[in-house]
């Protein structure tokens, strides 16, 4: 699966939220709030990761169980679905 972020800073906005909402005993990491805020909004490729839920991708889909699945993101230009690995 392939997904080109059309509003970098509307995703970021969203990891920022979710951060700020769970529920993290910030004394207990290596970091804190407004360094884990930061990266956040400098990293478009840790942001994405941080609010996608692949495991709902099936949701609604009658007949279909999601089991498990391996998901990162990165930056890069877009690719040709057709190009062929060689």
């Amino acid at each position: 699966m392939e997904v080109i972020v059309t509003d970098p800073a509307a995703v970021s906005a969203l990891a920022v939220r979710e951060l700020r909402a769970a529920d993290i005993d910030w004394s207990t990491e290596e970091d804190d709030l407004a360094t884990a805020v930061e990266e956040l909004r400098v990293d478009l490729a840790n942001s994405l990761a941080g609010v996608v839920d692949i495991s709902r991708l099936a949701d609604g889909i009658p007949g279909v169980e999601f089991r498990g699945g391996l998901c990162w993101a990165e930056q890069a230009p877009a690719r040709d679905p057709f190009r062929t690995m060689g």
